[in-house]
């Protein structure tokens, strides 16, 4: 595990494995991501739970949970991490559902685009590293915030 210290985690939930290795070995190859493929969301959420992740993708249809009911949780245990739903159903009713709901990043239609699928993860980064800098100083801000408060009081 030492090897993907430092590296971005993606995490793709699928209960087709066809589709986890075609996705997983692509990434692997075509970036320096920590790949981590799951056909189970719940196996996911504990992974997700313990170790994070930085992007979530998930397929839309599984037999476990949903995939609307598995990004929902993610977006309850770790807000920041921009999920990304996968389907093969494209209807524009999940569409706004699921961004409404869930607070979906993206939509993406199966079968993908590779070219379009490296955009939108590094898009996804870029999003959750700006987010974090800004709650980072928005923490700081606060610090000064009271820090100046108790020199009056």
């Amino acid at each position: 595990m030492l090897e993907h210290i430092g590296k971005e985690t993606v995490v793709i939930v699928d209960d087709e494995e066809m589709v986890l290795k075609s996705l997983g070995a692509f990434l692997s190859l075509e970036t320096e991501y920590n790949v981590q493929t799951f056909v189970s969301a719940n196996d996911a959420l504990k992974f997700i739970e313990s170790n994070g992740a930085n992007v979530v993708i998930s397929d839309y249809l599984m037999p476990e949970m949903d995939g609307m009911r598995f990004l929902k949780h993610v977006k309850d245990l770790k807000p920041e991490i921009p999920r990304i739903i996968l389907t093969g159903y494209a209807d524009k009713e999940n569409a706004i559902k699921g961004i409404n709901e869930v607070g979906l990043y993206q939509y993406l239609e199966k079968p993908w685009d590779n070219s379009d699928l490296l955009i939108i993860l590094r898009n996804a980064l870029e999003r959750q590293r700006l987010v974090k800098a800004l709650l980072d100083k928005m923490d700081e801000l606060k610090g000064l915030q009271d820090a100046v408060l108790k020199a009056f009081i």
